[in-house]
């Protein structure tokens, strides 16, 4: 080997020695509970079309400051599609940050008490993606009042962490003809995909010989 290919064998290597390690800082940054990929995710089992998923895994709408609401019944993919999604984001170099709902409300009145909150949402909008899982539809309501039992599905929102997120992307799924009031907020200029379906654990729980409650 010639000086010059040993030079840039040892540069090639040395860059990509960065990039993991950026990709590591970046996968540690983003706080996932559990790391999951779109690859295993059964889309036999998936109510979300083929060429949705597609489109979504491409992260044009990150780019193009899109957001994206992933609405649907509980175990029907949604959890599992958000941060399949937040890791291929890392893995192209976007810096994430995941939140439970509950997590990142508290975090934002831990601000507010202490009048830190400015701070706290600088360094929100440092990232390029922040993902916000388990959206209660009692967490999403202004008013404690305003909640009952026939609240709506629970709602997953991945939000390009940019001032202006006006623009959303087309394709992405459909938006449910009258939209909860209490996710309204969440809902504009989003891209909204609808789970539905059986709960995946209810399916592998029947799969190992489970039977279903009697409703009567």
């Amino acid at each position: 080997m010639g000086a010059e290919e040993l030079l840039r064998t040892l540069i090639d290597a040395e860059l990509a020695a960065r990039d993991a390690s950026n990709a590591r800082a970046r996968m540690k940054n983003a706080a996932f509970p559990v790391i999951k990929t779109l690859e295993e995710l059964d889309r036999s089992a998936c109510s979300i079309p083929g060429p949705t998923l597609d489109y979504l895994a491409s992260l044009e709408w990150i780019a193009a400051a899109g957001n994206l609401c992933l609405v649907g019944p509980a175990g029907t993919g949604k959890s599992h599609v958000l941060v399949s999604l937040g890791a291929a984001a890392v893995q192209a170099g976007h810096k994430v940050r995941y939140f439970t709902a509950a997590d990142l409300a508290d975090t934002l009145y831990r601000g507010l008490a202490d009048n830190s909150v400015g701070k706290v949402i600088d360094t929100l909008l440092r990232n390029d993606l922040l993902l916000v899982d388990e959206g209660s539809p009692r967490w999403m309501t202004p008013e404690p009042s305003c909640c009952s039992d026939s609240s709506p599905p629970p709602a997953n929102a991945a939000h390009p962490a940019s001032p202006a997120t006006g623009r959303s992307t087309s394709g992405a799924g459909s938006c449910p003809s009258t939209p909860p009031p209490s996710a309204s907020w969440l809902l504009h200029h989003a891209s909204v995909v609808v789970t539905s379906g059986d709960s995946y654990r209810m399916r592998q729980a029947r799969a190992k010989g489970g039977t279903t409650p009697n409703k009567n």
